[in-house]
């Protein structure tokens, strides 16, 4: 009796051990959203409603029109179930890249837009999310911010087979739009270049190493590029989120906005957004003294 207790005693130390490794029940979405999250516990993962997303008129993003009219030009195909492209958004950081995505709820959310942010970390579940919601019958965006890879990354691979489709059909209802600092996605370094090739003709050919990290940028139908700001873009930009808060960039605001920048060694949208925060939040005495 005594080896039996034992026995058991380590079976159950051994299940409890296992417990938190079970994959539990997965809820059922709430379709009512417009916006979700893919969340991961253990084996587990499943969307979680986001019922006040960060979204804004598209009208509040200036001196990226040509960005947004593309952008905007491909979701209208997309909602309206014509062909459509996945879309790459690449530049400069705080110019708005985000933003714009986010935006593109306020627009088409009502036309069935739906979109699902997924993190790097959680892109292997890309063929377990598509296949949660290729039969429905919204629209829906899978949104990966600020994305960049390592060779040997597991999560380029899946992102690579989720664009394209794999073996599988690509689900009609889905795209991915991406953000990221980098055009390729990946790191470029120096030494990518001694795999180049030359022909006897001079024709050069890029080595394999570059033809790889050119492979999975290539599959966005759409790339996207946005450039740092300069002054009179910041300063648009600082008025735009300034009427969002009811006041104007008078002569006052303008120098704050200006010193603003100096203090943060850049000039972009985000910038921009962070000045009219800080000025919204003074008092008019407190204004007049900086």
């Amino acid at each position: 009796m005594d080896r039996l207790d034992a026995f058991l005693g380590r079976v159950e130390a051994l299940l409890a051990r296992l417990e938190p490794l079970l994959p539990p029940a997965r809820p059922e979405p709430d379709w009512n959203a417009t916006a979700y999250r893919w969340r991961r516990a253990g084996l587990a993962g499943w969307l979680e409603a986001v019922h006040e997303p960060h979204s804004f008129p598209l009208s509040a993003l200036t001196h990226i029109d040509r960005q947004i009219g593309a952008v905007v030009r491909n979701t209208r195909q997309f909602v309206e179930r014509r062909p459509a492209n996945n879309v790459l958004l690449t530049g400069a950081r705080g110019t708005g890249k985000s933003s714009l995505v986010k935006a593109l709820l306020t627009e088409f959310a009502g036309l069935g837009l739906r979109v699902i942010e997924v993190d790097k970390s959680q892109l292997t579940d890309l063929h377990d999310i598509i296949e949660l919601i290729a039969t429905r019958p919204e629209r829906f965006i899978i949104f990966c911010d600020d994305l960049s890879f390592e060779e040997g990354d597991d999560a380029y691979k899946a992102l690579k087979t989720a664009l394209d489709g794999g073996l599988a059909r690509r689900a009609d209802n889905v795209l991915v739009y991406a953000t990221s600092n980098r055009r390729h996605l990946m790191p470029e370094r120096m030494s990518d270049n001694l795999a180049h090739q030359r022909s006897d003709d001079g024709e050069i050919h890029p080595g394999e190493t570059v033809e790889e990290k050119v492979s999975l940028s290539d599959r966005f139908g759409l790339w996207l590029t946005f450039y740092p700001f300069d002054q009179d873009a910041y300063l648009a930009a600082c008025a735009s989120w300034l009427v969002h808060y009811g006041l104007a960039l008078d002569d006052e605001a303008r120098r704050a906005a200006l010193q603003w920048s100096l203090t943060r060694g850049s000039r972009s949208g985000r910038v921009a957004w962070q000045f009219a925060s800080d000025w919204a939040g003074r008092g008019i005495d407190e204004r007049k003294a900086d």
